[in-house]
């Protein structure tokens, strides 16, 4: 029996859904101050008095909603098998692979093109207290790691180096990389993987988000003329 032979219009590489990666505390404080502004914004458009109320109201959630949808729900960072896609506030970059030079964290997530223009990655936010905690726990397990190869040739070292569950002898993969620092190694492993890929390649394209800045505008400049008015 012959194997079917595969059709002109199939791909010769399997395609792969793009990784995403948000803030879930972003995203978690982002839905409670959507809910607090639609409940003050809701209170005074149902129960304001006047109609300078409610428009204040309007104008105030015009501005409001969008900036907390911008900072809190939109920025995500999806990488690709090609791309690096950059979903920031008010910006959305697209980066080839072959344009990306490195992905690093300071105090802030950051990519770096060849060009040398660095944009910042919002969605990876960097814990230096995450950070502390996992040095420390890399230190721990090097530290058992040699008592334990001491003790492999000293009986006496082979009874204090049974691990306990305060100080284990080994860790997880991923605990010796805070979440943050995890996600930059992960984001240059693919860039280094793409980098080879004729389908990479390309120039950084950065495109405004619109659909955020212009009802933010709008609202800003309706309550400034409100309140100048009053």
């Amino acid at each position: 029996m012959t194997s079917p032979t595969p059709s002109p219009e199939q791909p010769s590489e399997p395609k792969y859904a793009d990784r995403a990666y948000r803030s879930p505390m972003g995203i978690a404080g982002g839905v409670l101050l959507l809910v607090l502004a639609l409940w003050l914004g809701g209170d005074a458009l149902l129960r304001g008095d006047g109609a300078r109320v409610r428009w204040v109201a309007v104008a105030g959630l015009l501005l409001v909603v969008p900036l907390i949808i911008a900072f809190t729900l939109r920025p995500a960072v999806f990488a690709g098998a090609d791309r690096l896609r950059v979903r920031n506030p008010f910006r959305t970059i697209v980066l080839p692979w072959t344009s990306v030079a490195e992905i690093r964290a300071g105090y802030s997530t950051e990519a770096v093109s060849t060009a040398g223009t660095v944009y910042q990655l919002w969605a990876v936010p960097v814990s230096l207290r995450k950070r502390k905690q996992a040095n420390r726990r890399r230190i721990r397990a090097e530290a058992a790691e040699r008592r334990q190869s001491g003790a492999d040739t000293d009986p006496d070292l082979r009874r204090s180096a049974r691990p306990t569950p305060a100080h284990p002898t080994s860790a997880g993969p991923d605990s010796h990389h805070a979440p943050g620092d995890q996600v930059v190694k992960d984001l240059n492993r693919l860039a280094e993987e793409g980098a080879i890929r004729p389908t990479a390649k390309g120039e950084p394209v950065v495109r405004w988000a619109y659909e955020v800045i212009a009802p933010a505008v709008v609202g800003a400049i309706a309550l400034a003329v409100l309140l100048a008015t009053g």
